[in-house]
């Protein structure tokens, strides 16, 4: 049976615990997180993680989403009102529910590349929209995981974790510094797809063979000279003259799906 703890203060200390989770040195000091949305925690709880806690408006208890989030969890209940819900999303207009979740990052370790045809490794990728988005994508080709590489925003922060709409839940994420990330690209069993600007290879040209790692890189200066020594393929996207390059989700997107079109033949 699930706990129910009623809040009424802002003030209240587990408010300042929750609001403290946007932080990323909070989120690393707890290994816990932030997702928003009942549709979100209903795909978290379809993949068999449940929050810690579930946060919603005190007035929307019987709301029929709630209630069956609510019977669905042992997490710990607060039923809150409108400025608490508030403060621990920091929105002025925040969705109905709130849950606090425990990380579930993996080392490369724990990677195995014959488990499914399409792997996704991002270097050094910064905007937490665009990193949401590649790990939604990733979601929806089938891929393996998505590795970050190096300096990375944090996979689960809130604006990462709102942009993948649910398959933070789906999709394993494995860390990796630079050094260790580029040593796993050089030793991929399978081929290894990096995107560049300065190759004459079009991305429709590769010899597709599982397992596939794509491997893109930062919004502003693409793979660094390391990684794209360590790629085995270099390829680009063809673009009209006066275009120079396209957003890194809507990128990475267009090589998911040309894997899944060439390895599962749809």
């Amino acid at each position: 049976m699930s706990r129910i703890r009623e809040i009424a203060s802002v003030s209240n200390p587990l408010v300042k615990e929750i609001r403290a989770l946007h932080e990323r040195k909070s989120r690393a000091e707890t290994g816990l997180f932030l997702a928003e949305g009942a549709r979100t925690i209903r795909t978290a709880l379809d993949h068999g993680v449940a929050p810690e806690r579930l946060a919603y408006r005190t007035a929307q208890r019987d709301a029929p989403e709630i209630a069956a989030l609510r019977g669905a969890t042992g997490a710990e209940i607060l039923e809150v009102g409108p400025a608490v819900l508030e403060k621990m999303t920091r929105r002025d207009n925040p969705q109905s529910v709130l849950g606090v979740f425990r990380e579930r990052s993996r080392p490369l370790a724990a990677l195995d590349p014959a488990s499914a045809p399409i792997w996704l490794a991002l270097e050094g990728v910064r905007d937490p929209g665009n990193l949401g988005t590649c790990i939604r994508t990733a979601d929806a080709v089938g891929a393996g995981g998505v590795i970050l590489i190096g300096n990375t925003c944090d996979p689960f922060g809130i604006e990462t974790v709102r942009a993948t709409m649910g398959s933070i839940f789906a999709v394993p994420v494995y860390t990796a510094a630079q050094d260790a990330g580029l040593a796993f690209v050089r030793a991929w069993p399978g081929v290894r797809i990096g995107t560049a600007l300065r190759t004459e290879t079009d991305y429709r040209d590769v010899a597709w063979a599982s397992p596939t790692l794509i491997v893109t890189g930062t919004e502003q200066s693409g793979l660094s000279e390391a990684m794209l020594a360590a790629c085995g393929t270099l390829v680009k996207l063809p673009m009209r003259a006066g275009v120079d390059s396209l957003n890194l989700a809507v990128a990475t997107g267009v090589m998911l799906y040309a894997a899944r079109a060439h390895l599962s033949g749809r």
